[in-house]
């Protein structure tokens, strides 16, 4: 390069990034200083470089853009996400082999025998509802992308494992398949599944109860209504960062019927009363997430009320393992525990790092113990 050309190039460059950087500090014009703020530890220093960060101006038309690249140019969103075809979005989940997954698997079932010993010496029944992965009831929309063997062999090899175990686990995979041809039962956009889904599963659970166990109390009528129909942006879309310089790229939002589930007489369904409920629900965000109404399905189906312990963003391990050892299941034992359980999650490792860790092994140990007598029996 020449002197001039390198002047030129110079100059060019400072007056492409003048208009930014004048960008830039004025986003400091919307900067709240600290009470009292420590400049000789950094604090200030931190504070302003924290700012400046989340106000950049250039640092969304950042994120759309190269999203915008990956998406057009390979088929690709972040990490965790997998892009089918006709605007259907998987969890990488359900498609990658998990590292020591067989190790895991093992682990997880001796927990899951554990846990059932534990409600077996409680008369408790545990009725497991192992949750079919979307790949498997939605494999035509997957494109190229094919699940390992290890996730294609999951589901079978679950049920095989528990019923071995002496475990009720309804086959909730056959039902989906018969309703999908007439309703949507998994978000396109979404890891869960649709209220129709949920309630598909609700209405197989209640039926295998209801046949297998006499609930306690008498029957009560609950009605489900659908309060309003709304688009909904499935969490699998904020693994594809395009809005909202590129929000026409996203796949359109799925259509959701918001249902609600009540109990049809006044002063009914209350769980926080001292009524005596015979159903205990635990499990993950397909239960949790009332926009799926899955608790509510089972209320009106069973015609009895659920207590729920599901919780969001932790699994299925880790509820259950709380709800094992609160005072809830101390003082007023169900009858019956509906364990939901999406199959993805058997090779995967929960984060049990609050449990003491001789307790898991004694759980591991009894369940090791329960698949003996099974054998046996």
């Amino acid at each position: 390069m020449t002197r001039s050309f390198k002047t030129l190039y110079v100059a060019l460059f400072l007056l492409a990034l003048l208009p930014t950087s004048l960008l830039a500090l004025s986003s400091l014009a919307s900067y709240d200083m600290p009470a009292d703020p420590e400049v000789l530890d950094g604090e200030l220093a931190r504070s302003i470089e924290h700012h400046y960060d989340e106000e950049f101006p250039l640092k969304q038309f950042g994120i759309n853009l190269w999203a915008a690249l990956e998406y057009l140019a390979f088929g690709e969103g972040r990490a965790g996400l997998v892009i089918g075809k006709d605007g259907w979005l998987y969890s990488d989940e359900e498609f990658d082999a998990v590292a020591d997954g067989q190790r895991q698997i093992r682990d997880n079932l001796a927990l899951i025998r554990g846990v059932q010993r534990q409600l077996e010496q409680r008369d408790i029944h545990l009725l497991l509802a192992i949750v079919p992965a979307k790949t498997r009831l939605y494999p035509e929309h997957t494109g190229s992308h094919s699940p390992s063997a290890l996730q294609r062999n999951l589901y079978p090899s679950f049920h095989q494992a528990v019923q071995a175990a002496g475990i009720a686990a309804p086959d909730l995979l056959g039902p989906l398949q018969a309703a999908k041809r007439d309703e949507q039962v998994f978000l396109r956009t979404d890891t869960h599944w649709t209220p129709e889904g949920a309630e598909v599963a609700a209405r197989t659970l209640s039926e295998v109860i209801r046949s297998a166990v006499p609930l306690r109390g008498e029957p009560q009528q609950f009605v489900t209504e659908t309060v309003e129909t709304r688009d909904h942006q499935g969490d699998l879309t904020r693994f594809l960062p395009l809005a909202p310089l590129f929000d026409s790229l996203m796949p359109r939002a799925d259509r959701l019927q918001q249902r609600e589930t009540h109990a049809a007489q006044a002063g009914g369904g209350d769980l926080f009363g001292d009524r005596d409920i015979p159903v205990a629900l635990v499990g993950t965000s397909y239960s949790a997430n009332p926009s799926w109404n899955f608790a509510g399905a089972l209320r009106q189906y069973l015609e009895r009320d659920v207590v729920n312990h599901a919780e969001e963003g932790q699994g299925p391990l880790v509820p259950m393992l709380k709800y094992l050892q609160s005072d809830e299941l101390k003082n007023n034992p169900p009858q019956v525990v509906i364990w939901e359980f999406p199959e993805r999650y058997l090779p995967m490792a929960g984060d049990l790092n609050d449990f003491d860790p001789n307790w898991l092994a004694a759980l591991k140990a009894d369940g090791e113990q329960q698949k003996l007598a099974a054998a046996n029996r």
